[in-house]
């Protein structure tokens, strides 16, 4: 698990010894501090409604969703409201179904988010089967609410940019590049996207 400074910082510090643009980062930004989300539907459910808006908006949204369902904004009580009730909270058609898909399979027990499956893959597919949860809001998920040390969001743009200025590499690599590249970092990949955001966020003289 990657959940706390120092498990993030002892997978960095065994991978710094093997590739030292690593430990050039860590000398530039230092470690990571770390990011920890609740395992659960109500943080999936929150992924939903910040997709493409700001970080304000899907704040305000979430107040007004919790005013009108209650805090956590329970499973049954988003299914039991209709269109118009949850569209003047500010979710859109789209969102709704997004929603609604999640609400539903955890209602029906088909989703279980305390007891995803142990191997990545696996835990990625049950994910997307919500609507509107696609690969990387899985990765997310998985790598911040459950801490699975070796989740690796090679889609990520951010991920690519620093794993590319980290390596020293001429041109951004792409998604298939990063990938390939990783196979050496395993199983501490995880810590490596972390370090790669970190990395984006800090001015690097």
């Amino acid at each position: 698990m990657i959940a706390t400074h120092d498990q993030i910082a002892a997978s960095l510090d065994a991978l710094a010894t093997i590739e030292p643009g690593f430990a050039a980062a860590i000398a530039r930004v230092g470690y990571p501090p770390p990011r920890r989300l609740a395992p659960g539907y109500e943080t999936l459910l929150r992924t939903i409604l910040g997709q493409q808006v700001s970080v304000a908006s899907a704040a305000a949204v979430w107040r007004k969703l919790e005013a009108g369902l209650g805090v956590g904004c329970a499973p049954e009580q988003l299914i039991a409201r209709d269109f118009d009730t949850l569209r003047a909270c500010g979710l859109s058609r789209q969102k709704q179904g997004y929603a609604r898909s999640l609400a539903e399979l955890v209602l029906s027990g088909e989703l279980d988010l305390l007891a995803l499956p142990q191997d990545d893959e696996a835990a990625i597919a049950e994910l997307v089967r919500i609507k509107g949860i696609g690969r990387w809001s899985a990765e997310i998920y998985l790598l911040f609410a459950e801490g699975r040390p070796d989740i690796w969001p090679a889609g990520d743009l951010a991920v690519q940019i620093e794993i590319g200025r980290m390596l020293g590499l001429p041109e951004r690599p792409s998604e298939k590049t990063v990938r390939a590249l990783a196979q050496a970092w395993r199983p501490h990949r995880g810590a490596v996207a972390i370090l790669a955001w970190h990395h984006y966020n800090t001015e690097v003289l």
